[in-house]
């Protein structure tokens, strides 16, 4: 799978790196992806999740089971 985050859908962004000669190279911005086991006690299962940092916040704040929910509502496979 690609670098992706499975909750926020965040990727790769493309830029510069700037050197002291103002010469610009491409570069990219890789999201800062981790992967998670969440246990899922609606279903009683771990779940297995690629997500970025800023996506553990959301589970954190919001549950795991709305999460999923929105996920699924959205069309992917969990």
């Amino acid at each position: 799978m690609a670098r992706v985050c499975q909750v926020t859908g965040k990727k790769p962004i493309g830029g510069h790196t700037v050197s002291h000669s103002n010469i610009k190279t491409k570069r990219r911005f890789l999201p800062n992806l981790q992967k998670k086991r969440f246990f899922f006690a609606e279903e009683d299962r771990w779940v297995t999740l690629k997500v970025s940092t800023d996506a553990l916040r959301t589970i954190n704040k919001n549950g795991l089971a709305t999460v999923i929910k929105a996920m699924r509502a959205q069309g992917a496979k969990i």
